[in-house]
């Protein structure tokens, strides 16, 4: 690369203006997944092309889960799916960044890739500059003649702007005839929006430069020869086995303990329940949240003594295996009680986002601790880092591939119409029963993203569907229409699949909604929706005059 030095500074450069091409004032959309693809392609361009620096095999399967997690933030608007799908995708490509030519990302180790991080992160600050000082000096040494260039003058002036910048305008702020004659100054030049066009021009610069570090730390320092203690713990084993097998087996005890309260109380029925004084509602709604916090310290614990712990004789080691199998077996139990007491949550007052989160992270949690209890039967302690990586990746495919905003509505519509009343609210009907359409929470679908808009028409419009509960959906989407953003951002750079389909559905559903009647109540500054069967739902605040 140091023989085509410009097109690293291009390239660079080209990528920063696209950047602010694609972002200024637009809603991120597709944006960020268009960037992210060139990104790569300026990259393959600058590594494939003109260093001829292939990546190693290993590291090119990133790029699926790269791609997929890009795709998913224009193609879901569920906060936490879309908050996860921008983290991963950047955290992988940095990832990819580190291991570009060694690809040895599936044999990392938690250390590997603290370092990996660090040294990218001090490589894009320091490496476009030492590699500039390299050109030159390997210029000087081959005898070449350095031709007089402009680019001298263009960093410089470059570099001046927003420094100059800075200190006018904390001057004028100092000064009022200095802001004055400032002003005219900028008059004379006749340039709007002086500040905004240096703000956006330092950023274009600051992100080019880190740019072409990233670049540059990709085709030099990716290798991955050898890894951070392959042959040994990152840590010294210190602590004796007797101390740890005392800890592990003590906690053991402990949670057979609990098991064994769980199946008396917990999966004996409700019926053992009641005998404390517990209703089965209240039982459920305690609890889970504690129950995951024990599973994930349980796992942080085996860990930790894992990484400290000596054991020198084979029977030591089974030993400490056997106590960490049992320990996560008794751990896996619990996530068994929490997911059930969530599931009679869920039954009694509906799902939400939270719920839907809580229930995906439990199954994969249960799956990281056997995963942990296998490495460290094999003695593959290191490859914890990609269990936990795949764990974090299943997590956040799962979210998009649920699609949670439109799980949720479909479970608690057919909630409302199979009559699963809170068992606390009215003990003497039966699951069979009908339910009254108040049960349905119309306020909380409001709150959710447009994900949650195609199965809120699809129940509006199925024939199978309850009077009331149709009466309660129309009220829903009648609210949705009423708030829905008059201007929204059309440029093809925001374009976001769920908020398109969001528009479209809510044009359409218009004529189907005719007999629903917003009324503002300005006193108050509420707004309500009287619907067809004479209901009146709340649809927010107004804050007309």
């Amino acid at each position: 690369m140091k023989t085509n030095s410009n097109r690293l500074w291009i390239v660079a450069i080209i990528l920063g203006w696209l950047f602010d091409f694609l972002f200024w004032e637009h809603t991120p959309g597709i944006n960020f997944a268009i960037y992210v693809v060139l990104c790569l392609a300026g990259g393959a361009y600058l590594l494939l092309g003109v260093e001829k620096a292939r990546p190693a095999r290993d590291a090119l399967w990133l790029l699926i889960p790269i791609l997929f997690f890009a795709t998913v933030t224009f193609v879901r608007a569920e906060p936490m799916t879309t908050v996860l799908a921008h983290f991963l995708t950047l955290f992988l490509l940095a990832v990819f960044a580190i291991t570009y030519l060694g690809g040895r990302w599936v044999w990392y180790g938690l250390w590997d890739y603290v370092t990996g991080f660090l040294k990218l992160g001090g490589n894009m600050l320091v490496k476009p500059l030492s590699f500039s000082a390299e050109v030159r000096k390997e210029r000087a040494e081959r005898g070449e003649t350095v031709k007089r260039s402009a680019w001298p003058v263009v960093r410089g002036i470059l570099i001046a702007l927003p420094i100059v910048a800075i200190f006018a305008s904390l001057l004028a702020s100092a000064d009022a005839v200095f802001d004055a004659r400032l002003q005219d100054f900028l008059d004379w030049l006749n340039i709007d929006n002086l500040a905004e066009y240096i703000f956006r021009l330092s950023y274009i610069l600051i992100g080019a430069y880190l740019l072409a570090g990233v670049f540059l730390h990709a085709a030099t320092q990716s290798k991955d020869e050898k890894l951070l203690n392959e042959q040994k713990p990152a840590f010294g084993q210190f602590l004796g086995f007797t101390e740890s097998a005392i800890v592990l087996g003590s906690v053991a005890l402990l949670f057979a303990l609990f098991v064994v309260i769980q199946f008396q109380y917990f999966f004996g029925g409700q019926a053992n329940i009641h005998i404390d004084g517990f209703t089965y509602s209240e039982y459920a709604r305690r609890g889970f949240g504690e129950l995951i916090a024990v599973a994930f310290f349980s796992l942080l614990l085996i860990l930790g003594f894992g990484a400290i712990t000596k054991r020198e004789a084979e029977s030591q080691r089974k030993t400490f295996s056997g106590l960490s199998i049992g320990i996560v077996a008794l751990v896996l139990v619990m996530l068994v009680s929490a997911y059930r007491r969530l599931v009679l949550y869920e039954t009694a007052y509906g799902f939400s986002e939270l719920r839907t989160y809580t229930h995906v992270f439990m199954i994969w949690l249960g799956a990281l601790l056997v995963a942990t209890v296998v490495l460290e039967i094999l003695r593959r302690e290191r490859m914890f880092a990609l269990a936990a990586l795949v764990a974090s990746l299943g997590f956040a495919a799962t979210l998009p591939i649920l699609n949670v905003d439109a799980f949720i509505v479909r479970q608690n519509v057919a909630r409302a119409i199979n009559g699963n009343l809170a068992f606390d609210n009215n003990p003497g009907r039966g699951a069979s029963d009908p339910v009254d359409a108040d049960q349905l929470d119309i306020f909380y679908f409001m709150q959710l993203s447009p994900d949650a808009l195609p199965p809120l028409v699809a129940a509006f419009r199925a024939d199978s569907t309850p009077a009331s509960v149709r009466d309660a959906l129309g009220a829903a989407l009648a609210c949705l229409r009423y708030q829905s953003d008059a201007h929204p951002d059309t440029d093809w750079r925001s374009y976001h699949f769920s908020r398109w389909n969001e528009m479209k559905l809510l044009k359409e559903i218009r004529p189907e909604l005719k007999g629903y009647f917003i009324q503002n109540d300005e006193d108050n500054w509420r707004t309500t929706i009287i619907t067809p069967l004479g209901k009146e739902y709340n649809c927010g605040y107004s804050f007309m005059d």
